[in-house]
């Protein structure tokens, strides 16, 4: 193989580059990069409007990358995800002070499933039946009233005979109704009671859960003092 030897790149070659590296060497009328090669290239200008146009360019630059980085912020990412829904709890005061649901009824005699079951407020002697699970097959419910509605805390007898009252409490031995276990029918046997009283007295009852006293049914709509004064003697608080 033959060896050339570099060549050397003259002083044409050198010439040339710092031709250019003095074009390029900012002077007294340039402002900014470029020399003498950025300057032939821009319209002649009046003093000082070439410093102004860096001025403005740099501002203009400026909102661009504000402009961009907004977006970038706003649109460039996902959406915020909502917080959950949280359930609604109502004020414990409120909670206990929330009057009962239902009915609880004590079903003897000859049904499927005997003993208490719970009704809805509202409910009738009919209702009751079918909580129990029906009569038995047989079963007499001729003596019942399938309309009438049903309180708290009373016992319903089906197919048998209602049990008396036991003979050692002292309302059965004074024979007086016991205002919290007495049926709408048997408080119209009272004196002045009618349907529409005895029904009130039950609402009373299951209002406020019951009476403490017998001196309570003063509070009852439509039961004046004179009218107390003949049933505190027919009636007693068990």
């Amino acid at each position: 193989m033959f060896e050339q030897p570099a060549r050397d790149p003259g002083s044409p070659v050198n010439d040339r580059l710092s031709w250019l590296a003095d074009q390029l060497s900012p002077d007294a009328s340039t402002v900014g990069p470029g020399g003498r090669l950025v300057r032939r290239w821009l319209p002649a200008a009046p003093a000082g409007t070439g410093r102004r146009r860096w001025a403005l360019a740099g501002v203009l630059i400026a909102v661009v990358m504000i402009v961009l980085g907004a977006v970038a912020l706003v649109g460039g990412g996902p959406p915020p995800e909502p917080p959950p829904a949280l359930p609604s709890a109502r004020p414990a005061a409120e909670a206990r002070a929330a009057p009962p649901t239902g009915l609880v009824i004590s079903v003897i005699g000859r049904v499927r499933t005997p003993g208490l079951v719970t009704v809805p407020q509202g409910a009738r002697v009919a209702d009751v039946l079918r909580a129990a699970g029906g009569p038995e097959p047989g079963a007499d419910v001729g003596a019942l009233n399938l309309a009438r509605k049903v309180t708290d805390g009373e016992q319903l007898a089906v197919g048998i005979p209602a049990p008396p009252p036991a003979p050692d409490t002292p309302a059965a031995a004074a024979g007086k109704l016991d205002l919290n276990t007495a049926t709408a029918d048997q408080l119209d046997t009272l004196p002045g009671v009618g349907e529409v009283m005895a029904k009130r007295i039950v609402q009373w009852r299951t209002d406020h859960g019951g009476f403490a006293k017998v001196e309570q049914l003063r509070d009852v709509d439509g039961i004046g003092e004179s009218k107390f004064q003949k049933l505190r003697e027919k009636v007693t608080v068990g």
